[in-house]
């Protein structure tokens, strides 16, 4: 996401979205070289990159973004703790190793984020429309509309009035009580703010006699 009204697709976004229109003309088999080409590459980097959460013989594509995810969660924390030697020391030659390490380690960082994009949009993918590539309208998403249907609608060629709006997962927070608190939260905050406001003219008060 750019801004309100721009998103930019990267590579693999721009190719799931033709796999959608391949489905809907019949062709499956562009699709399946796809899925084909999301195992290649993902089983290429696996091969380069064993560690300790990804190994060779992974091959869902739920368990290679959850072996990515915690590679790059132990990445990101090595990161931290490697800065957090270079601003402790003061040696120079230990400044130096330190950084080279923090370089290194910055690269496998971008390598996985990069790794882990290219699972999560696998992941999307196959579970939208299988590994075998049946198409389906999906709410949000993509519809097929008949003429009839867009004479109906005024042969407007909006998307959203076809498609609609995805159905929203619910996270578990209760509104009505979430309003309650955040109500009672800002009643604090103004008493709080209202006691410093006192307390900074008392000041001003005592600095101007």
């Amino acid at each position: 996401v750019v801004d309100r009204t721009l998103n930019e697709w990267n590579d693999w976004q721009i190719r799931n979205l033709n796999a959608i229109v391949w489905l809907y003309r019949g062709e499956t088999d562009r699709y399946k070289a796809l899925i084909r080409q999301y195992y290649s590459w993902l089983a290429n980097f696996v091969e380069a990159h064993d560690n300790e959460w990804l190994h060779p013989d992974t091959v869902s594509p739920i368990t290679i973004r959850e072996g990515l995810d915690c590679s790059l969660v132990h990445f990101k924390k090595h990161q931290k703790s490697l800065e957090a030697q270079y601003k402790a020391t003061t040696k120079r030659a230990e400044k130096a190793e330190i950084k080279k390490l923090i370089d290194d380690n910055a690269n496998i960082v971008a390598e996985f984020a990069e790794a882990l994009d290219v699972a999560n949009q696998f992941v999307w993918l196959s579970e939208k429309f299988g590994e075998d590539g049946n198409y389906k309208d999906i709410a949000g998403l993509c519809k097929i509309a008949t003429s009839d249907v867009i004479e109906a609608k005024n042969f407007s060629l909006t998307p959203g009035a076809y498609v609609g709006v995805a159905e929203q997962e619910h996270d578990g927070v209760d509104f009505t009580q979430r309003m309650i608190e955040i109500h009672k939260e800002l009643s604090e905050l103004q008493k709080e703010s209202v006691s410093l406001f006192a307390q900074i003219q008392a000041n001003q008060s005592k600095l101007w006699k």
